[in-house]
């Protein structure tokens, strides 16, 4: 027997409801929903009310997590750089901090940490010599605002201060210096100049300790500099061996003539 056909005393169209009155009333369905969820979020059962509790349920749900998301923490040796809409706002110390997430924007910088830069550079000296010069620069980041807005590159403007400074002292030195007793007054002088040209350029960075590792002829002259420095080393060696010999000598010689003198005032 077909599923719509008489029978049994039982009408079996599954498109009808249980009670036989028909097909549900889909409004009937959608009400019946609000009512259950709107009750749940608070409301009195309307469709007003419960969709007023679900709109409030998912602004507030929003507003938590855009609250969490403007939290953030600042290290004991960091500063955080806070830009409001692209622009300096303010710099925050250590601990834990609030800007509104999506219009601030935070940089972070570690304000304790050393860096290291070494430098190889050829530099022409006073009295028109080469000579090439291995110096490590150590550094370290104290202006957060400076180092980040106000120089596009602080770390290749460091370098090229470094050899700007460099290139000035060793142009005032002669090479004799340079090579030898000089060299930690000159590594003194470049640090100085070095710190005035990062400031003069707002860096943000402070130069901890500047070194001078070496400093030598470049290799294709090498050679004859060598017999340059070992012809003036012989010179100073015969001529300490001659003022030893005549401290020697001369006061033998005047013993001798004095004896000599002697001698002859007895006959």
């Amino acid at each position: 027997m077909a599923w719509n056909e008489p029978g049994g005393g039982r009408n079996q169209d599954p498109w009808r409801g249980r009670d036989g009155r028909g097909q549900p009333d889909l409004d009937d369905v959608i009400k019946k929903l609000q009512d259950r969820f709107g009750g749940m979020l608070g409301g009195g059962g309307g469709n007003d009310s419960g969709g007023f509790g679900l709109l409030a349920l998912v602004l507030g749900v929003i507003l938590a997590v855009w609250f969490v998301a403007g939290l953030y923490r600042v290290e004991q040796a960091e500063e955080a750089l806070v830009l409001r809409f692209g622009k300096y706002h303010s710099t925050e110390s250590a601990g834990l901090h609030w800007n509104p997430w999506g219009i601030d924007s935070i940089m972070k910088v570690d304000v304790n940490q050393r860096e290291t830069m070494p430098v190889r550079a050829t530099m022409l000296t006073e009295d028109q010599n080469i000579v090439d010069i291995d110096l490590q620069v150590q550094y370290v980041v104290t202006d957060s605002r400076n180092f980040f807005l106000e120089s596009s590159s602080p770390i290749d403007t460091l370098r090229n201060s470094v050899e700007s400074a460099l290139r000035h002292v060793v142009g005032g030195s002669e090479m004799d210096r340079v090579l030898t007793d000089g060299r930690e007054a000159i590594a003194v002088e470049v640090h100085q100049r070095l710190q005035d040209y990062l400031d003069r350029y707002k860096t943000g960075l402070m130069v901890d300790k500047l070194n001078i590792e070496d400093a030598h002829p470049p290799k294709d002259v090498k050679a004859a500099f060598d017999d340059v420095i070992k012809a003036k080393e012989d010179e100073e060696r015969v001529k300490n061996e001659a003022e030893a010999y005549a401290n020697q000598i001369v006061p033998e010689a005047r013993g001798e003539a004095q004896r000599m003198i002697e001698e002859a005032n007895a006959y």
